[in-house]
């Protein structure tokens, strides 16, 4: 009896077998596919579809940009090209079974920005759940297995970076952040978070070599911003530091520490005027504290020295 149940069910997995391929034949394809430029294009998914048999395999480009179909039925053929950040070809050709069929070659158009797949969606809304829990581990692994999966979503390394970043081991959260670079040289938030690993070690001096080579107007973070204009509050460039701490108390107006240092650069820089203004504006947010009771000092010898 055992036997019987046997030979029913290799019948049944060669049977399923053979109709996953029913699409074979004596026919074959080949193709190039480049960009508008005519540079090759590697890792283009090409999904090819048999639709007298309904039924397909899928393939993908190498390094020249060229892929091979052999061994596959006659007929009418769809065949799709898909590559993250490439607008998506769709073409159908009539196969040849006997006689040589031509090569196909398509060019794609690059898209502006980066453009997510449903399917990678998905898997980007499970490692950012597992990356709000806490969970930065998990939420690495589940990262890296993306950017393993689609190698052409290289803004990935920026979330792999900022789990690195939470767990403290800061070398590889910038190794992960130049991936970002070595695409998009001018990412201004690959930049920052550079910046930041180097802060957190305590260097400020290769932090600085990092921040200086953000656009001002593009730094949104008002302790990224502070720490640029503490840098040079202490060097004694005092106009610059001004610029970014009245940044700073723009984005957050109840930002103690940069209220206070804008107050003491403009005292150093012998503005008095906005030096007054900045200490009172201090005092309305925190009129008890240690650190009040210095600033109305400074007050009062203001408003004497007028």
């Amino acid at each position: 009896m055992r036997l019987i149940k046997d030979t029913v069910l290799v019948f049944v997995l060669l049977s399923i077998s053979l109709l996953a391929q029913d699409y074979s034949g004596k026919g074959r394809l080949a193709g190039k596919v480049c960009d508008e430029e005519g540079k090759p294009l590697e890792r283009v998914k090409v999904r090819l579809l048999c639709v007298m048999k309904g039924s397909g395999f899928e393939t993908a480009t190498d390094a020249d940009g060229n892929w091979k179909a052999s061994w596959i039925k006659g007929g009418m053929w769809f065949i799709d090209f898909e590559k993250l950040g490439y607008s998506s070809k769709k073409i159908s050709i009539d196969v040849l079974e006997r006689g040589k069929n031509p090569l196909i070659e398509v060019k794609m158009q690059k898209l502006e920005g980066l453009f997510i797949t449903e399917e990678l969606k998905q898997e980007l809304f499970a490692g950012n759940k597992l990356f709000k829990e806490g969970k930065y581990l998990e939420a690495k692994n589940a990262y890296e297995a993306i950017a393993t999966k689609y190698p052409d979503a290289y803004i990935i390394q920026m979330s792999i970076g900022n789990c690195y970043f939470q767990l403290e081991d800061y070398a590889q959260a910038e190794s992960s952040f130049k991936k970002v670079l070595e695409k998009d040289p001018k990412n201004h938030n690959a930049l920052l978070r550079i910046g930041n690993c180097y802060a957190n070690r305590g260097e400020t001096e290769r932090a600085m070599e990092w921040y200086s080579q953000i656009e001002f107007e593009k730094i949104a973070d008002p302790l990224v911003l502070y720490n640029i204009g503490t840098y040079f509050y202490n060097g004694s460039k005092f106009e610059q530091a001004i610029q970014y701490y009245k940044k700073a108390i723009e984005i957050q107006e109840n930002f103690l520490d940069g209220i206070y240092q804008l107050g003491l650069a403009y005292l150093a820089s012998g503005n008095s005027r906005e030096a007054l203004v900045e200490f009172e504006n201090y005092l309305k947010h925190d009129p008890d504290s240690e650190r009040a009771a210095q600033i109305k000092n400074f007050v009062q010898l203001l408003k004497d020295k007028k």
